[in-house]
């Protein structure tokens, strides 16, 4: 088995983070891994939003749109990540612009992760556990092992849908 030296988590800052944060921390403890690298991509596409408003003679243009986003998911981490029992100068946020999992792949591989933790959104049907965004397109073509973090409540409607139907 491969020894797991750093782990990815991709972070989209919704109302699953903290625990996505708390189960990698709690992981890579575990495995005693040496580094956690939490990633955050805001999506090309709201950038791209928000310069087409900005042409229509709106005040509000992309650049400052992003750097507020980077200012307040800093900020976010830094909330999530307070008590957390993980070295602080052993965990590393980026952001950056793109298409997220594009984006995503890209930062794994360069930063040579061996481990990317993730969550999962659970949608109105079981066969949509698995988004078909940023998280189904990980699944199919990351070269690095994926773990799918279950928030409890979601766990629990999945476990629900799955005893109803079968």
């Amino acid at each position: 088995m491969e020894i797991i030296k750093k782990i990815m988590v991709p972070l989209a800052f919704s109302p699953y983070s903290q625990g996505i944060v708390d189960y990698a921390v709690q992981l890579a403890k575990s495995l005693a891994a040496q580094q956690i690298l939490f990633v955050s991509v805001v999506n090309q596409r709201d950038v791209d939003a928000v310069t087409t408003i900005s042409s229509l003679g709106y005040e509000v243009d992309g650049d400052h749109y992003v750097k507020e986003i980077e200012k307040n998911r800093v900020i976010e981490l830094d909330k999530m990540l307070k008590g957390v029992d993980f070295p602080a100068d052993h965990m590393k946020l980026i952001i950056t612009v793109g298409k997220p999992a594009d984006k995503l792949l890209k930062i794994a591989v360069r930063e040579d992760v061996d481990m990317i933790i993730m969550g999962v959104k659970a949608k109105g049907e079981f066969a949509h556990a698995f988004t078909g965004s940023v998280a189904e397109k990980l699944f199919r073509r990351s070269p690095i092992t994926l773990v799918s973090y279950r928030e409890k409540t979601i766990a629990d409607k999945l476990r629900k849908r799955i005893t109803d139907k079968f």
